[in-house]
């Protein structure tokens, strides 16, 4: 017998959310000055053994309008295997949104890291706090936006320091079947790159919202989203025994009035799924608890750690052949996302324990 192919290497790539500073439109819908900062310091515990508040360790409470934090967050990823950052990116009919952070890394070519764009293509609503019917700036989908959205894009695109495949630009989308044309879209796209001499696209939808052939809908693969809410399965202590018992006091009211899951049962049941017969890039995701944005009907992982991340994260990569080797990335979600309590940077609980699982992992892959 033949000794097996070499692997591929395989280059992590983190969701970045450029949220940590402040806005006008912000400081209109919520409060002069806010950041995610104030929704994670207001968060508290909601039962025994419950891990709120997450507090910055290392990199502190930061300011993204600063270039020293951009700076250290990507030395910080560099050092601990993180190949780039794949920023949320917020277009609305050509209104931008938290979006100096990136447009300064672009505009001062600092800091030397590999990035890529992910179209966050929702509403802009009172989701965060629980109130999701309150449409604060709408999306509204044309051919004339599509072609003036994706011309924005060129000079990044064109950025050394931009994610390829095969030399052509990964361009993320959050929820494609928000697109009530996703193939006119798609293939726009890819026009007006190619007119300009970027050449053609790598498009990738997240499988936020349903499965299925990412070309079918105008896309080269797709890329897993975790946590998938839609396989969690049911809540803990939503039975009827658990009901009564909390109707006696006998048991914690939060998880009456929240969703809670084990992550080590969440990271078995996202490794017992089937594969699909498309190409998915593989994600994991360090924990999850919305409760500091959400003060009711939050969604909460428990007895989230750095041994258990490391556990799914292994078995994501020793599972994960690329198909060819420039289609070789793997996904974390997320880097910073502090309100949802989902961050490989440093918190004072864990410290550096998220990072060194992630290099851990990596390195034992990539060696």
């Amino acid at each position: 017998m033949g000794a097996e192919p070499e692997r591929s290497a395989v280059r992590a790539l983190a969701v970045y959310l450029p949220q940590f500073h402040p806005i006008p439109e912000n400081d209109a819908w919520w409060g002069t000055g806010f950041t995610e900062w104030r929704n994670v310091a207001r968060a508290r515990p909601r039962f025994r053994g419950h891990y709120q508040p997450h507090i910055p360790a290392d990199l502190g409470f930061y300011d993204l309008r600063l270039p020293e934090t951009r700076q250290a967050q990507a030395d910080l990823a560099r050092a601990h295997g993180i190949h780039g950052f794949v920023y949320y990116h917020y277009w609305f009919n050509g209104k931008r949104l938290l979006d100096r952070p990136f447009d300064e890394v672009l505009r001062s070519g600092a800091p030397d890291f590999p990035f890529a764009l992910t179209w966050a293509n929702e509403n802009w609503t009172r989701r965060w706090d629980g109130r999701s019917h309150e449409v604060l700036l709408a999306q509204e989908y044309s051919e004339a936006d599509d072609r003036a959205h994706i011309r924005s894009l060129l000079p990044a695109f064109a950025d050394p320091r931009y994610i390829r495949i095969d030399g052509r630009p990964l361009f993320m989308v959050y929820r494609s079947t928000l697109l009530p044309d996703s193939r006119r879209t798609t293939d726009v796209w890819r026009e007006e790159a190619s007119r300009a001499g970027i050449g053609d696209l790598y498009l990738c939808r997240w499988e936020h919202d349903g499965r299925g052939d990412p070309a079918v809908l105008g896309f080269d693969a797709s890329a897993d989203f975790q946590p998938d809410f839609a396989r969690l399965g049911r809540a803990l202590r939503r039975d009827l025994p658990s009901r009564i018992i909390r109707r006696l006091h006998l048991s914690s009211q939060a998880y009456r009035t929240h969703w809670i899951w084990d992550y080590p049962a969440v990271v078995d049941g996202m490794l017992g799924r089937p594969a699909e017969d498309y190409l998915r890039f593989p994600s994991v995701s360090p924990s999850w608890d919305n409760t500091p944005r959400r003060q009711e009907r939050g969604m909460i992982l428990r007895n989230a750690s750095p041994t258990e991340y490391e556990r799914w994260l292994r078995t994501v990569l020793d599972r994960f052949t690329p198909p060819s080797p420039d289609e070789n990335l793997l996904f974390i979600n997320a880097w910073n996302e502090w309100a949802e309590s989902n961050h490989l940077e440093p918190c004072l609980r864990w410290g550096l324990g998220y990072l060194e699982a992630t290099k851990r992992a990596l390195d034992a892959r990539n060696a």
